[in-house]
This record gives C-alpha cells, structure tokens and sequence, in this order.
C-alpha cells in the first residue's frame, strides 16, 4: 500500500464515524411531557402512535421519543421540561392539563409545544387565540371544565332523588376553584346542594368514598383532573362497592365500567395529538396550527351498570346517548 493509499484509508475511517453520527442526529426526537404515569396513560400513548403512524413517523424507525412523567408530583415539572429541552428535542408533546403546558412554555420559547387540557389554553397563557396561537405553542382544548355545569343536570335528571351531589376534585388542580363555582352554580339551578371532597392520592379517594355516606349524598360527580382518569378503575370499583352513581368527564371510563360519562373522548384525541406534531416535524409551525376544539361531545351511558346500582335509566338520558352499553 502506497502512501496516497493510506492516507485516503486513514481519511475514509475518520469520516465514517462523523457520518454516522450525522445519520443519527437526523432522526427527530420528541419529547413527552406527561403528569401521569406511563401505565394509567398506556391507551393514550398507543393512540399518540397511531397517530404519528398516520403522519409517516414510526418510533424506532424514523422518530425517537423521550419520555418523562411526573408520577402526579406538579414540582417535578419544571426539571423535567428543563431536561427536554438540554437534550434539544424537536418538539414536546404535553399530558396533564395546563400544569406540564405551562412547564413546558416556561422552559423555552424556540422548541415547538403541542398541549392537551381539559381548561381554556388562553385564559391559562398558553395561547393568544385559539386560531392564532402565536409563539410556539399549539394543541387541544376538551373543554371539560366547561362542560361541569351539564354533567351535574345529567346526573341529577338520572338520580332525580339525589338532593346531594358530592362533588370530588384534586385541591392543587389550577382548575379547581372554577369547577367548584361552577358544579354550585348549576346544583343552585337545580335546587340540591353539592358536597366538596378533596383527593391527591388513592388514599385520599377511599377516604372520599367513605365520606360519602356522612354528607348524605346521594350521587358523586368525579372532576376533571387527570389524576382522576388515571385512576378509573380504582374510582368504579368503589362507585360499585358503595353503590354510589357517579358522573365521569371522560367517556372512556364509562367503557371501563363507569355509569355515564359526557364529554369528548381523550384517547381519540391523542390521535390528532400525533398527527399535528408531525405537521409540525415536516415542518409547520405552531403559531399557524389553530387550537383544536371538539365539535361534538358524547354522552355514554353504561345500563349494565345502572342495572347493578339499582337505576332506571330516564328515556330522556337514553334519546340523547350517543352510545348505550349494555
């Protein structure tokens, strides 16, 4: 081997190393934000994937996904947006409401955000407008906060002889103080009283059920916060173990055996979810991309369970279902 020879060979083996270091950065790395934990939030992240298939990414193949989840502690948030944004991700996908958004939107204001709450994202600061978002923030809005007042007339039109409704909520939820206002607001409207209970821990919500029968109330309408979607099943558990008819914010747990849920489904959501942040990895941007609101909201009721709690269901509820389970 002559010198030119060498030197090329030299030349090739150094190159190679920089340009398979070059094919890996190229692969898109997103990061999720989550203030759940990722096995409550299992369907959810499936659906986000179903999404970003629709989109042309596949995780492993052509896009990487950092996760970090909170575990339901708000001052872990912080660290771990700052920590996605060290590793330069493309974009941050956020779960758990306006909490892990605003996290996210405190530690940059460069890398694309695509949110998921349950509250109004321009009330909160996320956004300017729903239709122009500005800044790097975009997402989903499903209005559950909204929808407190027509879930607390559907239930007590289902449980007629209910004249008190507890009401339960997480206390550090932002959302909270409104949800209260306006759960009271509607039950004034309805001539029953609405009973506080208050739960950040699944010791706290068997403490809540067992309250129930002490504030006398005939019927519970579970809050908004995700907290309490990440533990469904232990909430339908002791709805039936207590006999207890209970209201949901997320048709999803009517499917996992919930009594009636009215709102818009969160896992069907996540499906756009995906969708959108690969519009946005091919390069859109948030600012152009509006919030999305739901267009139609369902009202899911489970008679399988009604029959269980010893409930007629009302052929007024039964006209207006979307889908009854059976």
């Amino acid at each position: 081997m002559n010198r030119r020879e060498l030197l090329l060979l030299l030349s090739g083996a150094m190159i190679a190393p920089r340009a398979l270091c070059a094919q890996q950065r190229a692969m898109p790395v997103i990061g999720f934000l989550g203030l759940a934990s990722p096995s409550s939030f299992a369907p959810v992240v499936t659906t986000f994937h179903r999404g970003l298939s629709e989109a042309g990414y596949v995780e492993g193949e052509n896009v990487a996904v950092e996760y970090r989840w909170a575990e339901e502690n708000y001052d872990r948030l912080p660290a771990l947006a700052a920590d996605l944004v060290a590793r330069r991700v493309g974009v941050i996908v956020t779960q758990g409401s306006i909490p892990p958004a605003l996290a996210a939107k405190n530690a940059t204001t460069t890398i694309p955000i695509v949110f998921v709450t349950g509250a109004d994202p321009v009330a909160a600061g996320l956004v300017a407008s729903l239709a122009r978002p500005g800044g790097n923030l975009t997402g989903f809005t499903l209005v559950h906060a909204e929808l407190m007042q027509k879930r607390l007339e559907l239930l007590s039109e289902l449980v007629p002889q209910a004249r008190v409704i507890a009401l339960l909520v997480k206390p550090d939820n932002p959302e909270t103080e409104r949800t209260i206002r306006d759960s009271q607001e509607a039950a004034h409207a309805k001539g029953v009283q609405v009973e506080i209970l208050g739960a950040s821990n699944e010791g706290e919500i068997d403490a809540a059920f067992e309250s129930l029968a002490k504030v006398k109330a005939g019927a519970l309408l579970v809050g908004t916060d995700p907290f309490f979607f990440s533990r469904r099943e232990q909430l339908v558990a002791l709805a039936a173990r207590y006999v207890v008819p209970a209201s949901y914010d997320s048709p999803d747990v009517v499917h996992a055996g919930g009594l009636i849920g009215y709102g818009t489904s969160g896992t069907s959501t996540w499906r756009e979810v995906g969708i959108y942040v690969g519009r946005i990895l091919k390069g859109e941007k948030p600012a152009d991309l509006p919030v999305q609101q739901p267009t139609t909201f369902e009202l899911v009721v489970n008679l399988k369970t009604a029959k269980a709690l010893g409930l007629t269901v009302p052929a007024s509820i039964l006209a207006r279902a979307t889908e009854v389970i059976e």
